[in-house]
């Protein structure tokens, strides 16, 4: 057996608890109506207040669950505090982000700093207002100047221990809409995430450092990333700032697709993508990264996967934004990016582009990459650039014109 697919199935094995990981414990201790401290839920009134002195009435409680009944709750900034804290809201309660920019400031619509054992459940609704806040980012891109704001993201978990997102609806974020950072144990469980096509920077799920994280049948349907997992600040004592990721039973509508990148610094390692299905997106699978931004990658299994009208099935690059026509071989440094043990397994794509690309540097080619009962169809076939060690098992690429696979130099 090729020593690529031991490594990444063997690794497999150690993410199989991931598998079966039922997150936080949530919906225990006293119940905090949040209509009980003055919250109309009318649309109008802004809620807020009402809200947060709920929320710090559980926290002083020392934890329990605190409730939004049915009802639209207009509200700025909210901050969950204290530990083993459930943030319900229940079928037909919608949390409506304000439309006011100042609000934000430096905050998100939810925010939770140094938690443990935090829930953010129930079949509601959490809209981020974002729309007026698109026209300008769409404006700076294409002129290329900048946002005269900055814009905040929905949902934020940072440096928080044991954190469960299940079942509710996330929609209509100014940018990312939920934002784990520097976590541990995160299980994000059905949650429906949300917003136009053309709305920009709104990715739907954006781990960032984070360790033991199980992103489990949710539905993606944004303008950008539908996954990005993020590596770009190290943590003291660890080798690698993101660790042991299961993405399993996700659809991704329009989107960018499951992504790493672009920031790959501070190292990312043991990586599944399983039993997920991919319609109308940029890319299927994405590994995005640059000189002055990379790192180590290593220990990705993509198993099981389904695409259709995915223009670039297989998007892996040492490069971000564009590949150069001309690149020399630059010295090594800690910043280039690195690529290792990958492996593609029972994957079906149809493209109307090109099958995508697996392009390393000239100084650090893309290592051991394993494609396994993978059958593509597509306009154009599969770009090779800087690799070695790429082994074909039981592949068909089926295209338009061209040659199946283009080897460059």
């Amino acid at each position: 057996m090729n020593p690529c697919a031991m490594s990444v199935r063997g690794r497999l094995a150690a993410l199989a608890g991931l598998l079966f990981f039922t997150g936080a414990a949530w919906g225990a201790g006293e119940t905090f109506n949040v209509r009980d401290f003055g919250a109309l839920g009318d649309g109008k009134t802004m809620d807020s207040p009402a809200i947060q002195k709920a929320i710090d009435a559980c926290a002083k409680a020392g934890g329990g669950t605190v409730r939004l009944p049915p009802g639209n709750y207009l509200s700025k900034p909210l901050f969950l505090r204290g530990r083993d804290l459930t943030f319900q809201l229940d079928l037909g309660a919608v949390l409506q982000g304000t439309e006011e920019f100042a609000a934000y400031r430096d905050a998100g619509l939810i925010n939770a700093d140094d938690l443990a054992n935090v829930c953010l459940c129930g079949q509601g609704i959490i809209d981020g207002a974002g729309a007026p806040w698109w026209p300008a980012a769409k404006e700076a891109k294409q002129t290329g100047g900048l946002e005269p704001r900055q814009r905040p993201r929905m949902v934020n978990f940072r440096r928080c221990q044991g954190v469960t997102v299940r079942d509710v609806t996330l929609r209509n974020s100014p940018s990312f809409h939920l934002v784990p950072a520097d976590c541990d144990d995160v299980l994000i469980d059905h949650v429906t995430i949300k917003a136009p096509a053309d709305s920009p920077n709104t990715d739907a799920i954006d781990p960032s450092a984070c360790r033991r994280v199980r992103i489990v049948n949710c539905m993606l349907d944004v303008g950008d990333d539908n996954v990005a997992i993020k590596a770009g600040h190290a943590i003291p004592g660890r080798k690698f700032c993101c660790e042991d990721i299961v993405v399993s039973n996700c659809v991704c509508l329009h989107g960018h697709g499951i992504s790493i990148g672009s920031e790959t610094s501070a190292g990312l390692s043991n990586l599944v993508v399983v039993h997920c299905m991919f319609d109308g997106t940029v890319s299927g699978l994405r590994i995005k990264s640059a000189r002055g931004k990379g790192g180590e990658v290593e220990h990705l299994l993509y198993s099981d996967l389904a695409m259709k009208n995915v223009r670039r099935p297989i998007d892996i690059s040492c490069y971000y934004p564009k590949i150069p026509t001309n690149d020399p071989a630059r010295p090594m440094s800690a910043l280039t990016p690195a690529y290792s043990d990958i492996r593609i397994e029972n994957l079906t794509a149809s493209s109307p582009e090109g099958a995508g690309l697996i392009a390393g540097l000239p100084e650090s080619l893309v290592k051991g990459v394993v494609l396994s009962n993978v059958h593509l169809e597509a306009q154009t076939g599969l770009i090779v650039k800087n690799t070695t060690g790429v082994d074909f098992q039981n592949v068909t690429i089926t295209v338009r014109q061209g040659e199946p696979v283009i080897v460059e130099k």
